[in-house]
């Protein structure tokens, strides 16, 4: 994988993840508890040997910025010739923002030369999956590709949101279509499409002059899917690679978290007795910041008070976490979040620091980082209750807290607690 570069696009707005992210980029947008979004696709990377990354950020980049230098720099040696550099927007080919995928690198096609790699992987840094690109990039230079591309099969009704492609007998791509209106059915499985996964291998050369190509066309929307592919595959060799997962041989996991309901569901898929994207395989670790808090901790307050019990079932619970007499099921509850006695969760994902007070009943919510919840709240039970009180709902019911200013004085907030962190 040394002469591999991989250049991750984790730049995007995420606008249909708002509230989540009003303060920060998508690929930052916490997950599983622990781990950030564009912690999946660093790890992806870094267990299938590939050490050198240039990552393309724009907007609300601070908390990226700050999560890459906290948890992955100690990864890479710059005197063996490893890194992760952060790149942002420098305007070097004009005074433009990023116009779309392909002029992200388009712009920084100087950094991307001056490695010299031989393949160069482009990836989107904001979906949910476990991949090794080995075997994609062997393909590739196996095929004699200018450029292969991630495919996965989705459901022929999704597939209006992907780019979908048809391919021949050899996996060679005869056509491809951006989100099209009506996609074109997998041979033989009329139910399904087969969908782009924002996936590339490229051979470096080729990858150049097709940029090159693209930023001269005046109408050209400088966009992967609707531009550097379609017309690639005229006069190119482009390729689908068909990604499996190795152990069962069936269509592996990948989620586009791209909607706050599509967040909710892929975060509390990981709490199912037997989830499809294994937190714990510890021969693909997934690797993010760890901040330094003490483990959780469950506080039941005596047998005389059977109703007042810390408990979490079929949930995760991260570390610094305290239930103290609450309760939570089908949750994930993260770093430094309190939940206070008499509290009852339901089906909800809490961000950092969150506090639940007494009697609080909360179902089917996301609650971001730092919120306080007083007592005897009840959350996700009225949903025009919840849209009065300016909280965000979904068609569905979600109901979406945004990130409140951080309380520093947590001791006059929460008032006096004993030593297991329980009310007094």
């Amino acid at each position: 994988m040394k002469n591999v570069l991989a250049v991750v696009l984790a730049g995007g707005r995420g606008s249909r993840l708002e509230p989540l992210t009003r303060d920060r980029a998508k690929p930052a947008v916490p997950f599983g508890g622990l781990y950030r979004i564009i912690d999946f696709v660093l790890s992806n990377t870094l267990n299938s040997g590939i050490r050198r990354i240039l990552m393309m950020t724009q907007y609300k980049a601070q908390s990226l910025d700050r999560h890459i230098n906290l948890g992955w720099r100690n990864y890479f040696c710059r005197e063996l010739g490893e890194f992760i550099d952060i790149v942002p927007p420098q305007q070097r080919i004009d005074d433009n923002w990023y116009q779309g995928t392909a002029d992200a690198v388009y712009q920084n096609i100087y950094a991307i030369e001056r490695e010299r790699p031989q393949y160069i992987i482009v990836l989107a840094g904001d979906h949910i999956y476990k991949m090794n690109y080995g075997p994609m990039i062997d393909f590739h230079r196996q095929s004699g590709a200018d450029m292969t591309i991630g495919a996965l099969r989705v459901p022929l009704a999704e597939g209006t949101e992907f780019g979908v492609m048809a391919i021949d007998a050899q996996q060679r791509v005869v056509d491809f279509a951006e989100k099209p209106a009506q996609p074109a059915p997998v041979p033989g499985d009329p139910s399904t499409c087969l969908a782009s996964m924002g996936i590339y291998v490229f051979t470096a050369r080729f990858l150049y002059e097709r940029l090159c190509d693209d930023a001269a066309v005046p109408d050209s929307r400088h966009d992967f899917g609707r531009d550097i592919i379609p017309r690639a595959i005229r006069d190119a060799r482009v390729y689908a690679f068909p990604f499996l997962d190795e152990n069962r041989k069936v269509d592996a996991y990948w989620r586009d978290v791209g909607t706050l309901d599509a967040y909710y569901q892929a975060s509390l898929d990981l709490v199912e007795v037997d989830p499809q994207l294994n937190l714990y395989d510890v021969d693909w670790p997934i690797r993010s910041f760890q901040p330094n808090l003490p483990p959780p901790k469950f506080v039941f307050a005596g047998q005389d008070d059977p109703g007042r019990r810390g408990e979490a079932l079929d949930s995760i619970v991260c570390q610094g976490a305290i239930l103290s007499g609450g309760s939570a099921r089908h949750c994930i509850i993260g770093p430094d979040v309190r939940i206070n006695s008499y509290a009852q969760l339901r089906g909800s994902i809490l961000l950092d620091g969150v506090e639940v007070g007494r009697h609080c009943r909360i179902r089917r919510a996301i609650i971001d980082k730092g919120v306080r919840i007083p007592a005897g709240t009840e959350i996700g039970y009225d949903p025009d209750q919840d849209r009065s009180r300016g909280w965000l709902v979904t068609d569905s019911g979600l109901v979406v807290i945004p990130r409140e200013e951080r309380i520093d004085d947590r001791e006059s907030v929460r008032g006096k607690k004993d030593g297991h962190g329980a009310e007094r």
